[in-house]
């Protein structure tokens, strides 16, 4: 098994080296290790994918499922992983750091926390409440022996104000705070990337590209985004391919999914190949 610190190591080295990275989002142990043996260099957790995989919805994860799973994932394949760490699983900065330190423990070597309070009524924390967070979440990272990189994320554009200037004073102060990487989910258009990376110095996740129309991966790494993550879509395109696939035989009763499927040996490969690394 890989070293964590080596693990460590190899995710920054992608975070400082010229271009962008492509960060796939497996959703268990099987998928992790087909896109390790696919060729990616480093993999993050998705929260909605894993909540489909135990048959609930997003945001129905304990912080105990999440570290038990992220424990598996990191087992599964000598790649590098990130989670989506939520909202840190507690409003407080000490949760924030506390979920670090046993991210961090479960075999992590990155983690993101969200500025997404899960109140209707207050959609997200105070500009200076979440930066607060996040600067604990950082330096609960200065007493690892290896380098953890905390991804902080301005949730606007998916659960609180789509304000692209509200976004970028968070990001703003998300790094003042002494986050690693930024993310803001759900930018609309190319031009919003394009703003957000003229206002931050730190490494850019976007998730898929501009809402408005998603782009080529190449069009964004001209742009300067340093990695770009998948979130759900993998695991949603997975658990698609399963409805079309009974819904067909539900109905004509025909089995043309087939021509869509992998072959046993063909995964099986491939998952031999991504625990190998």
């Amino acid at each position: 098994m890989t070293p964590q610190k080596d693990k460590a190591f190899a995710f920054r080295a992608l975070h400082d080296l010229p271009g962008m990275f492509v960060l796939p989002n497996p959703w268990d142990a099987g998928s992790a290790r087909i896109l390790a043996g696919l060729g990616f260099k480093a993999l993050a957790s998705t929260s909605a994918g894993f909540a489909a995989s135990t048959g609930v919805a997003d945001y129905n994860i304990t912080r105990e499922m999440k570290l038990a799973h992220v424990r598996q994932l990191c087992a599964a394949t000598p790649l590098p992983l990130t989670a989506d760490l939520e909202n840190g699983f507690g409003h407080s900065p000490e949760a924030c750091a506390e979920t670090i330190r046993l991210g961090a423990e479960a075999g992590l070597v990155g983690g993101s926390i969200e500025d997404f309070t899960g109140d209707a009524a207050r959609p997200q924390y105070a500009i200076a409440e979440a930066a607060d967070r996040v600067r604990a979440a950082v330096e609960a990272t200065n007493a690892l022996s290896f380098p953890f990189l905390v991804t902080a994320r301005a949730e606007n554009f998916f659960t609180g104000t789509p304000d692209l200037p509200d976004t970028i004073a968070r990001l703003q102060a998300y790094q003042e705070a002494g986050a690693h990487v930024l993310y803001a989910p759900g930018l609309q258009t190319l031009d919003d990337i394009r703003s957000v990376l003229g206002a931050v110095d730190r490494p850019l996740n976007v998730l898929l590209g501009p809402r408005a129309g998603f782009v080529p991966m190449a069009e964004l790494e001209a742009l300067g985004v340093k990695r770009v993550s998948m979130g759900s879509v993998l695991a949603n395109t997975a658990y698609g391919a399963l409805v079309h696939a009974a819904e067909e035989l539900l109905g004509p009763g025909t089995l043309g999914f087939l021509k869509a499927a992998a072959s046993g040996k063909d995964l099986a490969d491939l998952m031999a190949q991504g625990a190998d690394g």
